[in-house]
C-alpha cells in the first residue's frame, strides 16, 4: 500500500489509522507547498489533488473518512469496526460522515466570516443543530460505538480534537473528556507531533 501524505493536511486521520492497525505501507510526502498535488503525475492518481489517497494494488481511495473505512475492512481482524450486517453498523457509519458532510463545511464556512447560513438551504444545517448533534454524539465514558476503539472515533473524535485544538469550536465538558481520551492515545501522539 502507498499512503499519499503531508503533515499539514486531513492525511494526519489516515496516517494515525494506519497506526493504530500496524498496517505495513510506503508513506510518499506530497509537498503542497511546492505544489506537488497538481503535478500531472499526483492527479492522474486523484483528480481533485488533495491529500490522502490510499493506492492497494488496483484500489485507489481518497477521502480521510473513506481510507479509514476502506482500512478497518481490510484489517477486519484488528477489530476497528463493527461487522457488515450488525446493529452497530449504521452508528459506524454516522460517526465517519458526519464530520466531513456536516462539521467540517460548517466550521470551514462559520471561520469565513459566514454566519447567516439557513438550515433549509445547506446540508449540513446551522451550528446550534450541529453543536447538538456533536454533543449527542459524543460519549459519555469509553469510545463512539462503547468499549471498543474504532475507526469511528479515529474519524469523529480526530476532527473534534482539530477543532478544539485550533479554537474553531468550544467544547462542553463531554467533548472536551472525549477528546482528552483520544489524545491519550499513542498512535495520535505519534500522528499529531506538535498538536
Amino acid at each position: 500500500m502507498r499512503h499519499y501524505f503531508n503533515p499539514m493536511s486531513r492525511a494526519v486521520t489516515s496516517d494515525w489509522m494506519l497506526k493504530e492497525l500496524d498496517a505495513a505501507h510506503e508513506r510518499i510526502t506530497i509537498d503542497i507547498q511546492a505544489g506537488e498535488q497538481d503535478s500531472p503525475e499526483y492527479r492522474a492518481i486523484n483528480p481533485m489533488g488533495k491529500v490522502p489517497t490510499l493506492v492497494d494494488g488496483d484500489a485507489v481511495v481518497t477521502e480521510a473518512a473513506a481510507i479509514c473505512a476502506y482500512l478497518a475492512d481490510k484489517f477486519a481482524e484488528k477489530g476497528l469496526a463493527p461487522s457488515p450486517g450488525s446493529p452497530e453498523r449504521g452508528r459506524y457509519y454516522r460517526y465517519l460522515f458526519f464530520p466531513g458532510a456536516t462539521l467540517e463545511p460548517l466550521l470551514s464556512v462559520t471561520a469565513l466570516g459566514i454566519e447567516d447560513i439557513r438550515p433549509q438551504t445547506m446540508g449540513w444545517g446551522d451550528m446550534p443543530r450541529a453543536m447538538a448533534a456533536v454533543e449527542s454524539m459524543t460519549p459519555d465514558t469509553d469510545w463512539a460505538l462503547g468499549a471498543r476503539f474504532t475507526a469511528a472515533d479515529v474519524v469523529f473524535g480526530g476532527t473534534l480534537a482539530f477543532f478544539c485544538g485550533f479554537n474553531m469550536m468550544t467544547p462542553s465538558p463531554k467533548v472536551a473528556n472525549y477528546v482528552e481520551r483520544i489524545g491519550s492515545r499513542a498512535a495520535f501522539r505519534e500522528t499529531h507531533v506538535g498538536f
